[in-house]
């Protein structure tokens, strides 16, 4: 079957927008957004939440995922079964810290999001752990950041 293209402008950041979005960063999201770190588990601030509405990256604010596929792993850190979009999101073989793990990362500003593992929930069996400190969120009927001034300032 095959996938509708994003609705969204995937193309990157220019290096000099790069730098103005990540000038707006806390140590803590600059850390985890750019240098591939993670923040301790229960402790996100976006781990319980239950507000209806979308997950952006809060570098580049693409959507990532919709709050429809958020499930309580019992991880630490806010899981979802499948991302907003295929196109939005970018997998890395990680190898990190003894394991082999699959690194998920924006696809349009490359900031590090955390990991997806092959545990999760039906339909897709999939968890996708996240980094409260990679994303922001956008309830529904609320405008969507769009720091890259490209006109995305809503979530279909």
């Amino acid at each position: 079957m095959a996938q509708t293209p994003s609705p969204y402008d995937l193309t990157p950041p220019d290096d000099a927008q790069l730098q103005a979005l990540a000038k707006d960063l806390s140590d803590e999201e600059r850390r985890i957004l750019l240098s591939q770190g993670t923040e301790p588990p229960f402790c996100g601030g976006l781990l319980d939440n239950h507000e209806e509405g979308s997950y952006v990256c809060r570098l580049c604010a693409l959507p990532l995922f919709s709050s429809a596929c958020k499930f309580e792993s019992g991880s630490g850190w806010p899981s979802f079964y499948a991302p907003y979009h295929p196109d939005h999101i970018r997998e890395l073989a990680d190898m990190s810290h003894g394991m082999r793990r699959v690194e998920i990362r924006c696809a349009r500003c490359d900031g590090h999001l955390g990991h997806v593992f092959p545990d999760g929930p039906p339909p897709t069996g999939l968890r996708y752990c996240l980094n409260s400190a990679s994303l922001d969120f956008c309830a529904n009927g609320h405008a969507k950041p769009d720091p890259l001034k490209r006109g995305e300032t809503g979530c279909l």
